[in-house]
């Protein structure tokens, strides 16, 4: 089973289309949740999103996707959990 991208950042930035947080499309989003999406599409989607990324954005995507396939939970909830 492959992790959704989703890093808890749900915002869309109005120039690209893309969210700040994991960088997907609102119709990437989509079809990551359909039942019939098979995990070629998502391994290539993951990629798809790092090459989108750079500099502190795809660092702090990395550490984030990282810390939520080991644990579960992405690190902004783990934060708001802490405060």
């Amino acid at each position: 089973m492959i992790i959704s991208p989703c890093i808890s950042i749900c915002k869309m930035d109005p120039s690209t289309g893309y969210c700040y947080g994991c960088a997907r499309t609102n119709e990437e989003k989509k079809i990551w949740k359909l039942e019939e999406t098979n995990n070629e599409w998502k391994q290539n989607n993951l990629k798809d999103i790092r090459e989108r990324l750079t500099g502190w954005q795809l660092k702090s995507f990395n550490e984030s996707y990282r810390y939520k396939v080991n644990n579960g939970i992405s690190l902004f909830k783990k934060n708001l959990k802490n405060e």
